[in-house]
């Protein structure tokens, strides 16, 4: 099965144009014809099943034959991750945490960032991929690079789990204990060189919870992934 995303379709869509880009691949690479059948979701989790009525190299299109709304994941999960200085290991970490399953994802400034700039647009495709891959029906929403103390105050209304996991040597919770099933979770996840200690001590006084992953040092990307990875196995 291949999944299509069109992020402009409603419940009640009929018609599905595809792109000049997308119709080319239809056309070309997956070679289909008038009749076959395509999967499409537009990423608010409805699957269209369609019918090829029109295929060429500049635009396909399709008609609706099934509209199903589908189930979103049994939790909720917004990652707050610092970008790493290396692109390629924070795209890892988008694919990955697409793949596995996550609501929300914030690349945050932190004292210690390394990295101050980030293409927003190319991280977008990179979910995007990773959604059709994984047949996803529902794509994370991806903010943009927002301050460490910017983001702390956005969440002081959340209702949820917040949790900062942090290498500084202090009594912290093992994130697997704490992680409940169907439950909201905020987790933060710094940069290289960590949290600096006054980004600990403002996320704490904003109760966020000092958190493990385990005995090992992690890299940024190595960290989100296993604390996904983590909400995700607490929800089987």
């Amino acid at each position: 099965m291949n999944l299509f995303y069109q992020g402009n379709l409603s419940e009640t869509s009929q018609n599905i144009i595809f792109d000049k880009e997308e119709s080319r691949h239809i056309f070309k690479a997956l070679r289909h014809k008038v009749g076959d059948t395509l999967y499409i979701t537009n990423g608010l989790g409805m699957l269209f099943t369609a019918e090829l009525v029109e295929v060429s190299q500049k635009q396909c299109l399709a008609v609706t034959t099934i509209a199903e709304k589908k189930a979103p994941l049994p939790y909720y999960l917004h990652m707050a991750v610092a970008p790493t200085k290396n692109n390629d290991r924070f795209e890892w970490f988008l694919e990955k945490a697409t793949e596995i399953g996550i609501s929300e994802i914030t690349p945050i400034l932190c004292d210690r960032s390394e990295r101050k700039v980030i293409k927003v647009d190319r991280f977008e495709k990179i979910i995007e991929s990773a959604m059709k891959q994984s047949l996803k029906m529902y794509k994370p929403k991806l903010n943009e690079l927002t301050s460490f103390s910017d983001f702390i105050k956005l969440q002081s209304n959340f209702n949820g789990i917040k949790c900062i996991a942090h290498c500084e040597d202090s009594e912290k919770e093992l994130l697997k204990n704490l992680v409940q099933p169907t439950s909201n979770n905020i987790i933060l996840i710094g940069p290289e060189g960590d949290f600096s200690y006054k980004e600990i001590e403002l996320a704490q006084k904003n109760d966020f919870i000092p958190i493990s992953l385990g005995e090992s040092r992690l890299r940024t990307e190595t960290a989100a992934i296993s604390a996904c990875h983590t909400v995700y196995c607490n929800n089987l």
